[in-house]
């Protein structure tokens, strides 16, 4: 039994990824990816802790959830919508809880009614904003993590995009439901039933569009609360695995916990905030599992070397460390447009990861800096005369406290005689040229 599961362990961490797929069939070829896919994506699940995320949000939702219902109907009421419609879209949720979804719904719409915005005030008000905000934040954390961008949204942008979120997501989740809600209507139903074969495509409507808006939901999370280039064809794969999850946990809900009798045995009067915690917990970790499987499917070209691609070798770094500043220089220098770092990643083909890594240094370096706007442009510090390429090197192999370790821990005349000659070497190969010298000649590349 040992032998066999060393050998799958070994097929599956190294014989898998040196398969060349364009060399197989398209039957093969995906069969392939699919199960680097499914491999790669397990890893990443728990090296985040999915679990252990899902249930922050848990936590962070019900605190939460009722200011945010609140700050959601106060806003829909300026569009002319009133209270009841809300409901539908809460029994809809909580559907899976069986009779128990009603019972939370109204205990949910009791606690929002209670709500008094007259009685609040403007400190109120505004602690009633901040935890609503807060779940978008904690969600854009966790998939941050997930997308390995080791830098947020700036404070004027996240505050836009999230007052963005919560203005829009209301109104098109009042409309999803007024749509839901005419295909549903027995008057109007009834009246295409009876043509066909309109009839038969108004049924399958019915079943296709719950899943459709599920799937969009989803995908629109991916797209928009990651700091990152997120492509839509990953967005829309995860959000159709994560609405598939979504439906089957639903039935299987349903049936093993919602019915059973055993949590009111237990628990007594408890028992329904803890199947309503449990059915958050499942919709967290779905919602969290199909972002992981859209950065999986979107960067699969680069997890395929277990990782290489986000541990680039000095002698990698160093020459990325150029590109990057040869780009920004070239760029500059001939007014031909700026670069940010998501188009930075676009045009090198890489993950955000070692980019970003690499940004970061000669940031640090002073060599280049970011401009005000949003989002913010990489330019160079200096003229380009002043940035030396060896400056560009140093920025990779060096940080603020490489001296003060290398005198302490890492001081053997022996080996100092041979880092010294190193960097008269590189001294001497660069001599005094600098990113102008690189950049001041046409390159087809980048026109």
């Amino acid at each position: 039994m040992s032998e066999l599961v060393r050998k799958i362990n070994y097929f599956l961490t190294s014989q898998l990824w040196s398969i060349d797929t364009e060399a197989l069939n398209r039957p093969r070829s995906f069969f392939v990816n699919l199960v680097r896919l499914i491999y790669v994506t397990i890893c990443e699940v728990i090296e985040n802790e999915l679990t252990l995320r899902a249930m922050s949000l848990v936590y962070t939702t019900l605190l939460s959830l009722v200011p945010l219902l609140a700050f959601s109907i106060s806003l829909l009421k300026a569009f002319g919508v009133v209270d009841n419609q809300l409901e539908p879209f809460l029994i809809s949720f909580l559907e899976p809880l069986g009779p128990k979804g009603v019972e939370v719904s109204n205990k949910i719409l009791e606690f929002i009614g209670s709500i008094n915005f007259g009685v609040l005030g403007v400190i109120g008000l505004v602690l009633l904003i901040y935890t609503s905000v807060s779940v978008i934040k904690k969600i854009e954390d966790s998939l941050n993590i997930i997308w390995k961008v080791k830098k947020g949204r700036s404070l004027a942008r996240r505050f836009s995009d999230y007052i963005t979120t919560l203005l829009v997501g209301p109104v098109l989740m009042v409309g999803a439901i007024g749509v839901m809600a005419t295909l549903e209507s027995n008057t109007v139903v009834g009246k295409i039933l009876a043509i066909e074969p309109l009839g038969t495509m108004v049924l399958i409507a019915g079943q296709i569009i719950p899943f459709l808006f599920v799937l969009l939901v989803f995908s629109f999370i991916y797209i928009l609360i990651p700091n990152t280039k997120v492509n839509i064809k990953s967005a829309l794969f995860g959000g159709a695995v994560a609405a598939v999850a979504w439906h089957v946990a639903s039935w299987g809900f349903t049936i093993s916990v919602a019915s059973s009798t055993k949590y009111a045995a237990i628990y007594s009067s408890l028992a329904l905030l803890i199947i309503f915690m449990i059915w958050l917990y499942l919709n967290w970790l779905i919602l969290l599992a199909g972002a992981q499987i859209a950065f999986c499917y979107q960067n699969l070209k680069f997890l395929t070397v277990k990782k290489e691609a986000f541990n680039l070798s000095t002698k990698l770094r160093e020459k990325l460390s150029l590109v990057v500043m040869f780009l920004i220089g070239y760029s500059f220098y001939h007014d031909k447009g700026r670069w940010t770092l998501h188009s930075l990643t676009e045009h090198l083909k890489l993950p955000q990861d070692p980019v970003e890594d690499a940004v970061k240094e000669l940031e640090e370096s002073k060599l280049i800096i970011e401009t005000g706007d949003e989002p913010p442009y990489l330019v160079p510090s200096m003229s380009l005369e002043k940035i030396k390429l060896k400056d560009i090197l140093s920025s990779t192999r060096t940080g603020y406290q490489t001296d003060e370790l290398e005198n302490k821990y890492l001081s053997i005349p022996e080996v100092d005689s041979v880092s010294t000659e190193v960097e008269r070497a590189i001294d001497r190969a660069l001599g005094g040229k600098s990113l102008r010298d690189m950049v001041s000649k046409d390159s087809p590349q980048n026109d």
